[in-house]
This record gives C-alpha cells, structure tokens and sequence, in this order.
C-alpha cells in the first residue's frame, strides 16, 4: 500500500496516540505557554467530535516547573530536574484540566517508568486501567515519572514512551507533534532546510539524513526509533508540525502533512 493510499485510511484509525513535545507548550524561556496546551486541547477535541478515543502523552512537566519557580531555564542536574519536575507537573495537569473542563471533558494523569512496560504484573495493570479509562470516554495525559525515575531523565524521551503507550494500547495510530514539519533530508538549524520526506516505509534507511543536531535528547532520532517501534507492530505513524492548524484533524483527512512512516505488515 502506498503513502496516499495509506494517508486515506487514516480516517480510520479509532484509537489514537498524540505525542506533544516540550518545544510545542513552551516558550522561548522554556516556561509553559497555556495558550498553546490549549490550542492542543482544541484539535483533539476536533477527534473526539468524530468519535475517535485519543491518548495524549505530552511532555512539559519541567518546562511548567521552572516558571512556577522563576528560573532562568532548565536545570542541568539530575535532582534539580526531579524537583522541578514535582513542581511542574500538578500545574501542567491544571491547564489542562482547565482547557479540556470547557468542553466537559474528563481527563486522567497517567505518570509511567520503564518498569510499567517491563514487568508484566505492571504492564497488565496498565493496559487495562487505560481500556477502561477509554470505555469511560475518559482523554488519559501520560507523562514519565521523572521525579522518581532519574534514568528517564537522563536517558528516556516521551518519543519513545509514545510508541510504548501506542502499542500497549493497541492504538490505530501515533502522531507525534513536534516544532519541525516532518523529516526532512539533511535538515539542518542552521537555515538549510532540506526536502520533506513525505512517505518512509520500512525498508528506507533514514537515519542517515538525521544532522548532528537532531541525534540528541528528544531530538529526529529519537522520533525515527519512536516510529520504527510502533511500525513494527503494525501501527502507522506521523511525524508532523504542532503549529499547523487542526492539524490532527488534516491528517486524519487525508492531507500530506508531516511525514508517515508506513506500518509493517
């Protein structure tokens, strides 16, 4: 199957799995931007208008900590990180629950370590707790557990918590929102924009048109390997710009925005 004719089944998907990264709820001093988790909020509700259970998994824990305490920026150091992440993430429920409470829409904090998908005691536990949050109509907000887990922090990426929380709920689709419009071939910060690569399927080698500034944390390579993992298990993926406007909704309508990555039959 080709990428527009997988684009088109797209309006198929039931169950979808929306990553936002902190870049796309923050602002520029790193601190949380309500109006942005709210023009979030909006798009997934365009998908819940058309019947569709979405599971958000956002980052910005951190980013709502340090401007509830007024730091310069984000902290370097693993318990300065932990601290803020304590801080942050109650304020980071409260917008949301705030934006989400004006459509009447009942929302749950899911926070997560890798022993959650590891242990299958833990995985189980998961996995059903979210099937029932879905028959409740419920919009469940995962987040790592980054004030307990330092290894998530220094090592772990929402990008690939996504792709773990798609699988484990046996999601139709993961969309992965970012402040790029996809992947682009030698995409480079610098101005060199590259061309979009609008279609990756499984046998496409595509890391190597990942730049140097793109292979760290939280960065392409990261979404690359979120979006192979997902794949793997049959689930399509795209990578597509946050600022687009309804975009979850034009890529649900067909719309070549972002790039898919082809699921793996």
């Amino acid at each position: 199957m080709d990428g527009e004719t997988q684009r088109k089944q797209l309006a198929r998907a039931k169950r979808i799995v929306v990553k936002i990264g902190t870049r796309s709820i923050t602002d520029e001093r790193h601190r949380l931007d309500p109006e942005k988790i709210g023009r979030l909020v909006s798009n997934v509700m365009g998908l819940r208008s058309r019947g569709k259970e979405v599971i958000i998994v956002s980052s910005g824990a951190i980013g709502a900590g340090v401007g509830r305490l007024n730091l310069n920026g984000r902290p370097k150091d693993i318990p300065a990180l932990q601290a803020t992440a304590a801080v942050g993430q109650g304020m980071l429920m409260q917008v949301y629950s705030r934006y989400f409470g004006e459509y009447q829409q009942p929302v749950a904090q899911i926070l997560l370590t890798a022993e959650d998908f590891n242990d299958p005691k833990r995985y189980r536990n998961f996995r059903n707790m979210l099937s029932t949050l879905m028959r409740w109509g419920v919009v469940p907000i995962v987040n790592e557990n980054d004030s307990v887990a330092a290894d998530e922090i220094r090592l772990g990426d929402n990008d690939i918590l996504s792709a773990y929380v798609a699988v484990g709920a046996s999601a139709d689709l993961l969309v992965i929102l970012t402040d790029v419009d996809g992947l682009f071939m030698d995409y480079s910060r610098r101005g060199n924009r590259g061309k979009l690569i609008k279609t990756v399927d499984g046998t496409m080698k595509v890391e190597r048109y990942v730049g140097r500034s793109f292979k760290g944390f939280g960065g392409m390579l990261t979404k690359i390997k979120a979006a192979r993992m997902a794949t793997e298990k049959g689930i399509p993926v795209v990578i597509a710009n946050s600022n687009e406007e309804k975009v979850l909704e034009r890529i649900l309508d067909g719309e070549e925005i972002g790039t898919l990555f082809l699921p793996v039959r």
